[in-house]
């Protein structure tokens, strides 16, 4: 805001200038013939001649400056004009004659402007003195004095002027720039605006999809055997396993629900609100166990630690969908989990002797499904490894490295007496 208020400052400011500049010409010219015709004794012959010679130099003034550059044509033509006007009155040695000084210094280049203006100079102190100086040493040399002096102020003050002028289109030219860099920074900074809300709007449709993956689908799939279970026994007639199946059917809906309505919060998993990460996954595990009835066995090594919750949520998550994926497509009779806390890293390996698969084909576009992908997707996010080995009929073993991020112990601020 400051940067373009300046910028339009200096614009009015030049093209105030530029104005008085046009104008100037004419009103020194016209002063200088208004105060000859009211002052003086004149004929009015003499009159009608410097009039029509004022209207002259008013027209070639005009004329010339609708070129482009009118350049030294119309400095030597001016420069004749004043001179011819001061033999008539030396009021246009007063006032027109600055014009000489204007115009030399703007049209002309190089030391053609000093040709000018001491050409200037000597008409008018020629005209001021009542014409040119005695043949004596002083003389002469007061003459070139007052001429040198008056073409040395008027060069200084010249250059003084367009040193500034200079500096002024500098710093105009570096305003524009400033107010060019500050739009590309808007326009930059909407477009970050805009791809980090896309960003954000896809890492949380990811993390939905994951979250419905790990607990609706899962849920949902486990119903399903468990129904499926309960028709089996119905048909033969067995009652208690019929009523067994049923109620893990509905514990697990209840489950699946009670998860679902946490991921919709971003609420972490109810298993490790009130247990650590290993008695998180060995609950989990033998609940998987009793529902599938198939033997697991979990083991921990390393020194345990309380890691940070995303990192406890990513292992507990893959081990879930490792389990799953065992009870769903494998048919394992062992699985076996281990959690390794080593120096730098947490290690989860989830073993089983199931149906195997080949993991080349489930990870293209047109195999396995997205529980594989959901894995790594988590993995990833925390900067881990998930590898995967498997083939058919040789079972299958994952493994989800992660380095170790401790939980932040929370601040404790102590009060003294």
């Amino acid at each position: 805001m400051v940067a373009a208020t300046t910028a339009r400052q200096l614009e009015l400011r030049e093209q105030r200038l530029l104005r008085v500049m046009a104008v100037a010409p004419y009103l020194l010219l016209a002063t200088s013939a208004a105060l000859s015709m009211l002052t003086g004794v004149h004929t009015w012959s003499d009159r009608l001649i410097t009039l029509w010679l004022v209207l002259l130099a008013a027209a070639w003034i005009w004329l010339m400056s609708r070129r482009r550059t009118p350049g030294a044509v119309y400095v030597i033509g001016l420069i004749l004009l004043i001179a011819v006007l001061c033999t008539r009155d030396v009021w246009f040695a007063g006032f027109f004659g600055f014009v000489g000084y204007l115009h030399s210094w703007q049209y002309l280049r190089n030391g053609w402007r000093y040709a000018g203006l001491t050409a200037t100079a000597a008409i008018s102190i020629t005209t001021f003195m009542g014409g040119l100086p005695d043949p004596t040493p002083v003389a002469v040399l007061t003459y070139l004095f007052f001429i040198g002096a008056i073409v040395a102020v008027v060069g200084l003050f010249s250059s003084i002027g367009e040193t500034t002028s200079a500096h002024s289109a500098e710093r105009k030219r570096m305003v524009a720039q400033l107010e060019e860099t500050i739009r590309e920074n808007d326009g930059l900074h909407a477009q970050l605006l805009v791809q980090a809300r896309e960003a954000g709007v896809l890492d949380e449709r990811q993390r939905i999809a994951r979250e419905i993956h790990d607990t609706i689908a899962q849920g949902l799939a486990g119903i399903v055997t468990q129904v499926q279970a309960a028709e089996r026994a119905g048909d033969i007639g067995d009652e208690v396993v019929w009523r067994r199946h049923l109620a893990n059917a509905t514990t697990l809906a209840r489950d699946s629900l009670a998860e679902a309505r946490r991921s919709v919060h971003a609420i972490g998993p109810a298993e490790l609100e009130s247990a650590r990460l290993p008695d998180a996954i060995a609950g989990v595990a033998t609940e998987w166990g009793r529902l599938h009835e198939v033997t697991v066995e979990f083991t921990t090594t390393g020194d345990v630690m309380q890691l940070h919750p995303e990192v406890e949520v990513t292992l507990l998550r893959v081990a879930q969908e490792a389990l799953a994926n065992a009870g769903k497509h494998a048919a394992a009779t062992r699985v076996g989990l281990t959690l390794s806390y080593m120096d730098d890293v947490v290690t989860l390996d989830v073993r089983d002797d199931g149906a195997g698969f080949d993991p080349a084909r489930a990870s293209s576009d047109d195999g396995g499904g997205y529980g594989l992908t959901s894995m790594r997707q988590r993995v990833a996010r925390v900067a881990g490894v998930l590898e995967i080995e498997s083939e058919p009929g040789a079972g299958t073993a994952i493994s989800a490295s992660v380095p170790i991020v401790a939980r932040e112990r929370p601040v404790v601020h102590e009060e003294h007496e």
